[in-house]
């Protein structure tokens, strides 16, 4: 065991941990823009971001059991540089929220990307959701984006909290390899579009369009709507197209309906 190991539950660490994944985590994550990443894949994205504004690493907190995983996956070179603290398997089981935590957990902090640093980037593809309200979705957008090239992903106001537990978690590590704003209304979207010469396409399911129609553009935004009640009719947007489908049912789920469209306009 290492001699600055932390094993209170009293200790400042687990009480900041605790505050960011309890009730008001939300406001707190907002208000001191951290949150909390756990697992080995998440932390392994942590360690090698691949853009500037990437959420920086505060502090790992690990266990032996979490460190020794650490050691068998992370080059050394890396983990030196870390600003690893090590605790007791309790006081990990009293700071996570996950029932079988993995003795990994980061505490990180986040700077937040506007739209004028998505334009600095020179981003072509950009997929954006409006009203998206579940943590599952969010975070598969988000890893999926990343994945297919995009360069981008925006999220309306009256969106989920990217930065809640479940959220990070379905990311997967993408959070630090592929800028996120938040809070973006439609409208500011399509002034933004418009000025920077992208084609915009909504998707919705009664539309007559097809996404296989489209014509491909070098820069393009996709929209994409709440799970529940979709797309409302948007002034100014370039097309509005539907995913054709052969089967019975009546609508995908959003984040299965974003990996069709960003694969067949980013590849």
């Amino acid at each position: 065991m290492p001699n600055n190991q932390i094993t209170s539950l009293q200790s400042p660490h687990v009480v900041r941990v605790k505050a960011l994944l309890g009730s008001r985590g939300k406001k707190i994550r907002a208000t001191e823009r951290e949150f909390i990443a756990d697992g080995i894949q998440s932390v392994r994205e942590v360690l090698s971001p691949s853009f500037d504004d990437a959420p920086k690493l505060l502090h790992l907190y690990v266990t032996e059991k979490g460190y020794t995983k650490l050691q068998s996956e992370i080059d050394s070179a890396v983990l030196d540089t870390a600003p690893i603290v090590h605790v007791s398997d309790a006081v990990m089981d009293e700071m996570a929220e996950t029932e079988s935590p993995q003795g990994i957990l980061a505490l990180c902090k986040f700077t937040e990307i506007t739209l004028y640093k998505v334009k600095q980037r020179e981003a072509k593809k950009i997929a954006y959701f409006w009203e998206i309200q579940d943590p599952g979705n969010s975070g598969t957008v988000i890893r999926t984006a990343e994945a297919l090239g995009f360069d981008a992903v925006i999220f309306s106001k009256n969106s989920v909290d990217v930065y809640s537990p479940k959220t990070v978690r379905a990311t997967v590590g993408a959070l630090w390899h592929i800028p996120v704003v938040e809070n973006i209304e439609v409208e500011e979207l399509i002034e933004f579009a418009s000025s920077e010469g992208f084609l915009t396409v909504a998707f919705a399911g009664d539309s007559a369009g097809s996404i296989l129609d489209l014509e491909k553009s070098e820069k393009t935004i996709l929209i994409f709507g709440n799970e529940a009640r979709g797309l409302p009719d948007i002034a100014g947007v370039s097309a509005r197209v539907s995913i054709p489908m052969k089967g019975k049912s009546e609508s995908l789920n959003v984040a299965s309906a974003a990996a069709i469209a960003m694969f067949e306009v980013g590849i």
